[in-house]
C-alpha cells in the first residue's frame, strides 16, 4: 500500500486506458495505476496480455481517500463507465483481458460489490443480466510505463477520441460533483 490513509480498490472495466483515465478525475482518487491481474502467469507483458491466453484482465489500482470518496461511490462510477453485461468485451475489445472485473481485498469490499450489483439488479439498471466478476485479488502486475497516464499523454488518437472520450463526457455529465478541480471546467 503506498499510503496507510488510502485505500485501495482493483477494477476491470475493458481496456485499462478507459478506466485509468475516468478514475484518474475523481476526488479523493490519489493514484490510479494500470496493470494487469487474475491470470495463471508471472510478470506477463502487454503483448501476452493481448493474446487472451493468459488469463489476465487490463484492470486498475485506484489508490484513494476513504473520508473523501467511497468505496460505494468508485463501484457507482465503474458500473457507469462501462458495460457490465457484455461478457468478455467492451465495445469492439474483445477478450477475456476485457471482462468486467471487481478484485476485492477484503470481505466488505466483497460483500459491497454484492450489494452494489444486488442493487443494480433489483432496480432493473440494465437491461440484459450482469456479468461483471467478483473475484478475490491475486497478483498485479503494473503495465508498462508507456500505458500509464495513457489518456493524458494520447488525448489526439483516434482511440481516445472515439472510445474514451464518451466516457469522459459521461462522466462530467453525470458526475460533476464528484470531479477534482482541474476537471470540472474541461474533460
Amino acid at each position: 500500500m503506498k499510503d496507510k490513509t488510502l485505500n485501495r480498490a482493483t477494477f476491470a472495466g475493458g481496456c485499462f486506458w478507459c478506466t485509468e483515465a475516468v478514475f484518474d478525475r475523481i476526488n479523493g482518487v490519489d493514484t490510479v495505476v494500470s496493470g494487469y491481474t487474475g491470470g495463471a502467469i508471472k510478470n506477463p507483458a502487454y503483448r501476452e496480455i493481448c493474446t487472451g491466453r493468459t488469463g489476465h484482465a487490463e484492470a486498475i489500482q485506484i489508490y484513494y481517500n476513504p473520508s473523501i470518496v467511497s468505496f460505494m461511490e468508485l463501484l457507482e462510477v465503474f458500473f457507469a463507465t462501462h458495460d457490465p453485461t457484455t461478457l468478455n468485451q467492451q465495445g469492439h475489445d474483445k477478450g477475456t483481458q476485457y471482462r468486467s472485473a471487481i478484485f476485492y481485498e477484503s470481505e466488505d469490499q466483497k460483500h459491497q460489490a454484492e450489494t452494489f450489483i444486488s442493487l443494480l439488479k433489483s432496480e432493473a439498471v440494465f437491461k440484459n443480466k450482469i456479468v461483471t466478476e467478483i473475484t478475490a485479488l491475486g497478483p498485479f502486475y503494473k503495465a508498462e510505463e508507456d500505458h500509464q497516464d495513457y489518456y493524458n499523454l494520447n488525448k489526439e488518437q483516434s482511440y481516445c477520441q472515439f472510445v474514451i472520450n464518451p466516457k469522459i463526457d459521461k462522466l462530467n455529465t453525470y458526475y460533476s460533483d464528484k470531479l477534482k478541480e482541474q476537471y470540472t471546467a474541461k474533460s
